[in-house]
């Protein structure tokens, strides 16, 4: 975990500058493509699933390197042709990933957040599931480990898959004439993220599009057909932490009231979407029904609160690349304890994006937990030995945090302001 960390200062410095890039080509093509606060719901996830990942919290069933050793039916040096053939078989298991996700009611709890923006742009590539605490990837993988491909060529490539699929999540490229045929494009990776009836779980390729064709999940994007992002029971919220466990909660909550014995069991693993009969007769859910007339989640809020939520986003950034830095030093459960305080902070900063009158008391907890962790340790996590008063400043911004965002829920919340919401043809026509 500790390398992974490392990684993580290079990977995320080169995300945040394409985050830029984007901004600036779409200033320059008249468009606008970055929305404040769902691009910072969309980044409050990325740093969500970073922490996640860097703590190690995903239980692994079984190891591609221990299929690899009991089930290989050859043993194979890692030449140019493996590390081929290694990546095929990454893109293959992705697919069919990918696909149980879109398909089975338990997996899309692990992959709806990344649908969950509204907006599609490269920070919407950012929302990755916190909620995904064991993994069967592995399983997937068979095909490649009977071929007797090594652990360490799947080791290498697994990030730079990861990474591919990235450049694709925007609105300004279009279709990109033959490469359309060979690899996953943003026509094609828009019209997976679309709620259109036509566009709906299609296109799950991650980086070759021959799987979608093979399988027949493809589906092209039609100029008469404009995407609309989103999920069809949308959670409504910018907080990243609710958003990765509303659809779980749901599903939680039917099988309980449901009446069948079956149902209680079954209800993980029927297709996405599916409700016990009973249950969706006494607990009917809103679904989106005419994309073009759905309203976006858009709650009005002032200049100053997305100045603010901006503020604390870099705040809590800021204290995440320290722990990043200084994983070693910190040690076990220093570190396990300092990310899920970090999550905390997204989860709470969060909360006053959407407008809410309880964000004041999950402030009030954020700042006391924090000052007594710096009151237990002597100090934040050794940090007056990297930066002088370091701790003091800590301690300034928890005092700080807690009463400007008791300001806004007094002041701005409280006082009645009414959100508004924006229809998707108006929003598209800006």
């Amino acid at each position: 975990m500790e390398r992974y960390a490392e990684v993580l200062n290079y990977v995320i410095p080169f995300f945040m500058s394409l985050l830029v890039i984007e901004r600036i080509a779409a200033w320059l093509k008249g468009k606008k493509v970055i929305h404040s606060m769902d691009t910072l719901s969309s980044l409050g996830s990325g740093l969500t699933n970073a922490i996640k990942d860097v703590l190690g919290l995903t239980f692994v069933i079984v190891s591609y390197e221990w299929m690899v050793e009991h089930l290989a039916l050859f043993h194979i040096e890692a030449t140019w042709l493996v590390y081929v053939l290694a990546f095929l078989g990454l893109d293959f298991a992705g697919y069919w990933n990918h696909r149980l996700a879109h398909q089975v009611n338990y997996f899309w709890n692990h992959h709806i957040i990344h649908h969950s923006s509204e907006e599609f742009n490269l920070a919407c590539a950012l929302r990755q599931s916190i909620s995904n605490f064991f993994t069967i990837f592995a399983f997937l993988m068979i095909p490649t480990a009977l071929m007797g491909i090594p652990a360490e060529a799947v080791a290498v490539l697994a990030p730079l898959h990861l990474f591919a699929q990235y450049w694709y999540h925007t609105r300004l490229i279009g279709k990109m004439g033959f490469l359309e045929k060979i690899i996953v494009t943003p026509s094609h990776h828009r019209v997976h993220h679309a709620i259109n009836d036509i566009y709906l779980d299609k296109n799950l390729s991650q980086v070759f599009i021959i799987w979608d064709k093979l399988f027949g999940t493809f589906q092209e994007e039609l100029d008469e057909v404009p995407p609309v992002y989103g999920v069809k029971r949308p959670g409504r919220t910018w907080n990243p932490v609710i958003i990765n466990f509303y659809h779980l909660w749901q599903l939680m909550k039917d099988a309980w009231h449901t009446d069948s014995l079956a149902a209680k069991l079954k209800i993980w693993f029927m297709p996405t979407g599916w409700r016990p009969p009973d249950v969706q007769e006494k607990y009917p859910l809103e679904s989106i029904e005419d994309v073009y007339a759905y309203e976006k989640y858009n709650p009005k809020s002032s200049k100053w609160l997305h100045i603010w939520s901006w503020s604390q986003f870099l705040a809590t950034f800021t204290l995440m690349m320290y722990l990043f830095n200084n994983f070693a030093a910190i040690g076990f459960p220093g570190v396990l304890i300092y990310g899920l305080f970090l999550i905390f902070c997204i989860f709470s900063y969060s909360t006053l994006m959407d407008r809410s009158i309880h964000a004041w008391w999950v402030e009030l907890i954020k700042a006391i937990t924090g000052l007594f962790l710096i009151f237990y340790q002597g100090g934040w996590f050794l940090l007056d030995s990297v930066v002088p008063y370091g701790t003091v400043m800590v301690m300034a911004y928890f005092v700080i945090a807690l009463v400007i965002s008791c300001a806004f829920v007094w002041f701005e919340i409280r006082s009645g302001k009414v959100g508004v919401r924006m229809k998707v043809s108006q929003i598209n026509e800006i």
